[in-house]
């Protein structure tokens, strides 16, 4: 069978059979791709440890009759050693979940998206960064790169700028003036604004500066718009808040 390497992310692993797993990735040239890794889950499987979600690793494919690829060959690059600590574990989570429904096409090349799930899962093992933060700032930049990118400080529907008096509504696409609003927005003040724009655009100085009353409402407020444009809620989402 012909084959092919890549460097991929675990997204899932599903059992199958009684030794095997099917194995769900997000790779930096091929997109999604969907392979079985043959007795991994054996104790004597060379590279069942290599493939737990989160992990990041070079890998060898052999092509598959059909929707699914066999894996011949791991090699570690990033371990996924987040399941120690259980904020960072549920914000890694989050980041497989959403990149798992934003890429929908199999064996589509997704690179930008790629490029942000494996920076947001590099970030979780610094641990002077709060999970919390990581996780909504790659919400907010995969959504962009998805083509919902939030409106911050002008009406995102009539387009005003310089309006003091903003809102944020996740259907009206972020920020939307007091007279375009629909009855379920939320008031979003100066300081809001400057943590979801440095949220954006990776600012991390700015976001330590932050309040926490301010970072815990701007989470609500991102939990909410990444749960319109991707139609539900994400399941992993309500175990990261608690």
């Amino acid at each position: 069978m012909p084959t092919y390497r890549d460097e991929a992310v675990v997204l899932r692993t599903y059992r199958l059979g009684e030794a095997d797993r099917i194995i769900s990735l997000l790779t930096r040239q091929h997109g999604k791709v969907r392979a079985v890794a043959r007795g991994v889950r054996r104790t004597s499987s060379k590279f069942g440890a290599r493939l737990e979600p989160f992990s990041h690793v070079d890998i060898q494919f052999a092509e598959g009759r059909g929707a699914l690829d066999v894996v011949t060959q791991v090699e570690t690059l990033h371990a996924g050693l987040l399941g120690m600590d259980y904020d960072r574990f549920t914000a890694a989570e989050v980041l497989v979940e959403a990149a798992d429904r934003l890429v929908v096409e199999d064996r589509t090349p997704a690179l930008p998206q790629y490029r942000l799930l494996l920076g947001a899962l590099l970030a979780l093992a610094d641990p002077t960064r709060p999970a919390a933060t990581i996780v909504d700032s790659y919400l907010l930049r995969s959504l962009a790169v998805a083509g919902w990118a939030v409106t911050l400080g002008e009406c995102s529907n009539c387009g005003v700028v310089g309006e003091t008096n903003l809102w944020f509504s996740p259907q009206g696409g972020g920020t939307v003036c007091a007279r375009c609003r629909p009855p379920s927005s939320a008031r979003v003040d100066e300081e809001s604004l400057l943590h979801l724009g440095a949220l954006l655009s990776g600012d991390w100085g700015t976001v330590a500066e932050i309040s926490t009353s301010t970072v815990n409402r701007c989470h609500g407020l991102v939990t909410a718009y990444a749960t319109w444009h991707l139609d539900r809620a994400l399941r992993s989402l309500p175990f990261l808040q608690r």
